[in-house]
Order: structure tokens, then C-alpha cells, then sequence
């Protein structure tokens, strides 16, 4: 049966911000691989060649320690030992006043199995000093005259400075530990820059921000950059359609409201007053449906789907041949059995909305198109009078009209056409231009 409470506490084990996380994914290996190489030193490197070198060291003591044991006085054994001793670089003490068990420092991880070899090698220890000086090994043993002490430097039996390794790896690891904290440091800043300016702009402030960072740190500011400018454009729309539709009602609904003042109910209005107040409604029901399509394109969140891009093109290009506009498609480049990717119906209508302009303002409208690995480019163009370079921006706001003498009521657009089709574009990932 597992324990469903296992996942909970789990997670309360890791921490929660994104630099202790990171800190431990990048730390954890470093001490794992430290402990990992200081116990396999300690245990089986060092411990196995410090037993080694005692060993051979042992045979030594034993050659001095039976020459003494065969000594037939005090004196002889002296003599015997000593003219051995001193070629093996060992110093004698007979007789010897021996520590009372064996001596070692806490800190001395090779004392141990120095001394442990030692009394494997031999029987007759009484004691190992490893404590009065460090560098130096004194072992006291029995002999038939009584105890006496074998002496010897401490680097033939154990690697000097053994310690040596372990704080060089200790304070690698810190150093490279520190630089680490400094490279993560300066690779997390970006991430947390950009978590503010998300969390400020959520909260309604704007401040500045630049992607910095990693390739893909600064990949995710960028689309952070665009999602903001996206919304605050579309917010800006908002407002300018608000204002706009409601100035463009404000004039027919005056002209209605004036001509229902002056109508008498004794005297009814004549063909032509009705045909004028018609003509205001006309005009009034335009403006509704030209802004119900424009909020309509943007509510739509239809997922994108794959269509023939020259049937597709084509299929609107007949639609706009059998409602009358004089429109033709008279260049395809690429492969005519490709597929686009789009959202068909918002792409349909940014296109007959610039049709509609086409064949509006000129005689008629052609469109071209190339068809590519990773896009889709579209042209339209007509014979008529065009749009100003310095005007391209504006013509592109919702309910502008760049023809200020052109009547409201002359059964043309309510300035949203150009608005609607840049914002299809934008949504497809390209531009109008």
C-alpha cells in the first residue's frame, strides 16, 4: 500500500523560489562528489598504501627486535641493536620508560591503521606513541632485559601531509562554489526582472523592460514584450472604437432627433423626410455592424487549422467575382497543393475587407500570392489613388476615415476595415503593410 501522504511532504522538502532550487541542483552533485571522494580516499587509497608502507616497515622493526631478544646482556643488546638500528635510519632507547596503551591525535585518520599493522607485525608491542610527536612513531616492546623503544620517522609509514588532499578539494569546491553562486546569480536576475514586470504590469503598471539573459530568457521577455504590447494595443482600440462609435452615432442619431421633433401629428411626414430618417438608420446600422465584426474578430479563439492555400485564395476571389467586384488572383508562387496554416474565417474576412477597399477606391483589385516553407504572403492591388506613406498608421485605427469630405451616409465603411486586417495579421504572426 503506498502512502499517500508521501507526495505532500515531499514537496515541502524542496524549496519553493527558483534560486534555492537552482542552488541545489547545482550544489547537491558538488558535496555528493566531495564525500564520494574523500570516503573512497580515505578508506581504500590511502588506507591500503599506508598499510603497505607499515608493513614494509614492520620488517625492519622485527629484523632490530630479534637481534636484541638473542642478546646475551643489556649491554650486548645494545651493541646489536644499535649498530643495526642506525644504517635503517631507527633510533634505539634501552632501557625505556613506555606510555601506558597506545597514543594517537583525533584528527590522525592513518594512526589507526598504522598501529593495527604494527601489532599484527609485532606480538610483543607494548605500546605505539603517534601522540607526543607527530611526526615521529615511538613503539615500546618487551625484551628479555626489559621494555625498550624503536623509533622512526612517521612520513616511512603513512603519506605526509595526508590531510593535504582533503583541504585542497574542500577548498576548491568553495571556490568553485563561490564562482558558481555568481555565474547563477547573474543567470536568475533576468528571470526575476522579467517575473516583476509580468507581476507589475499584472497588477496595471507599466515599467520598463528589456530582455536580457540567456538565449532562451530573453526568447520568453521578448514574448512577454509582445503579449504586453498586444494587450495595451488592443486596449487602446477598445477605447478608440468606444469613442469613435460613439461620435459617429452622435450625428445621425441629431439628424433623427431633430427630424422627429418637427414632425406634426397633424401633418405626417412627407416621402422625403422619411426616406432622409431611413437613410440616418441606414447609415446608424453600418457603424453596429461594422463594430459587431470588429468585436467579433477579436473574441474568436478558434485554433488554427491547415487549409489549400491557393483553394482557399481562390474560393474568395470567386466569392467576390459572383457578389460583382472585379477582382482576379494572378500570380501564385509555390507549390499550389500546399497547406497554410490559419484561422480561415478572420483571415477571409481581413481579405474581403481589403477587396472591398480595392474595388472602393479603383476599378478593380488583383491578388497575388507566394506560398513558402514557413509563411504565407499575400498581396492586394488596385488603380486607385492609394494611401499616403505618413498615413499608413492612421489608416490602420479603428474608425478612421482619411477622406474627411466623404459623407457618412454615402454607403461606405465605418473605418474598420484596414483595422480589422492589420489585427488579423498580427494574430497570424505577420503585418499589414
Amino acid at each position: 500500500m503506498s502512502n499517500q501522504s508521501d507526495g505532500p511532504i515531499a514537496r515541502t522538502l524542496v524549496p519553493r523560489g527558483l534560486y534555492a532550487r537552482a542552488a541545489l541542483i547545482l550544489f547537491l552533485p558538488v558535496v555528493v562528489v566531495t564525500l564520494v571522494v574523500s570516503v573512497m580516499f580515505l578508506q581504500r587509497h590511502f588506507e591500503g598504501v599506508t598499510r603497505q608502507m607499515t608493513a614494509s616497515m614492520s620488517h625492519e622493526l622485527a629484523f632490530v627486535a630479534r637481534l636484541i631478544d638473542s642478546a646475551s646482556s643489556p649491554e650486548a643488546a645494545r651493541r646489536a641493536g644499535v649498530s643495526v638500528a642506525r644504517p635503517l635510519e631507527l633510533t634505539l632507547e634501552l632501557p625505556a620508560d613506555p606510555v601506558a596503551q597506545d597514543q594517537r591525535l583525533f584528527y590522525d585518520f592513518s594512526g589507526r591503521v598504522v598501529t593495527q599493522v604494527l601489532r599484527e607485525a609485532l606480538p610483543r608491542v607494548l605500546s605505539i606513541d603517534l601522540a607526543s610527536d607527530d611526526k615521529r612513531v615511538v613503539v615500546a616492546l618487551e625484551g628479555p632485559t626489559g621494555p625498550y623503544a624503536l623509533s622512526f620517522e612517521r612520513r616511512r609509514v603513512s603519506a605526509s601531509n595526508p590531510h593535504q588532499l582533503l583541504v585542497l578539494m574542500v577548498a576548491t569546491s568553495l571556490l568553485m562554489t563561490g564562482i558558481a553562486t555568481i555565474f547563477l546569480r547573474n543567470q536568475l536576475r533576468p528571470i526575476r526582472r522579467l517575473a516583476s514586470a509580468a507581476e507589475d504590469y499584472g497588477k496595471g503598471r507599466m515599467v520598463p523592460y528589456r530582455p536580457q539573459g540567456a538565449a532562451e530568457i530573453r526568447s520568453a521577455g521578448t514574448a512577454f514584450l509582445d503579449m504586453r504590447n498586444r494587450l495595451e494595443r488592443q486596449n487602446e482600440q477598445r477605447k478608440l472604437m468606444m469613442s469613435g462609435i460613439s461620435h459617429d452615432l452622435r450625428t445621425p442619431l441629431t439628424r433623427l432627433r431633430l427630424s422627429l421633433s418637427m414632425v406634426s401629428p397633424d401633418m405626417p411626414p412627407d416621402a422625403e423626410e422619411i426616406a432622409a430618417m431611413e437613410a440616418d438608420i441606414a447609415e446608424m446600422s453600418r457603424m453596429v455592424d461594422g463594430f459587431l465584426d470588429y468585436a467579433r474578430d477579436e473574441a474568436q479563439d478558434r485554433p488554427p487549422e491547415q487549409v489549400s492555400a491557393a483553394g482557399f485564395l481562390e474560393t474568395i476571389v470567386a466569392d467576390a467575382q459572383r457578389a460583382g467586384q472585379p477582382a482576379a488572383l494572378v500570380q501564385f508562387e509555390g507549390d499550389r497543393a500546399g497547406m497554410a496554416t490559419c484561422r480561415p474565417d478572420m483571415l477571409r474576412r481581413a481579405l474581403e475587407n481589403l477587396i472591398g477597399n480595392a474595388v472602393r477606391y479603383g476599378s478593380r483589385a488583383e491578388m497575388d500570392a507566394a506560398l513558402g516553407p514557413r509563411s504565407l504572403r499575400i498581396g492586394i492591388e488596385d488603380d486607385g489613388p492609394g494611401i499616403p506613406e505618413d498615413s499608413l498608421d492612421a489608416a490602420m485605427r479603428p474608425f478612421t476615415r482619411l477622406d474627411p469630405s466623404r459623407r457618412r451616409n454615402s454607403a461606405q465603411g465605418a473605418g474598420l476595415g484596414l483595422a480589422i486586417a492589420a489585427d488579423v495579421a498580427r494574430a497570424h504572426g505577420g503585418q499589414l503593410r
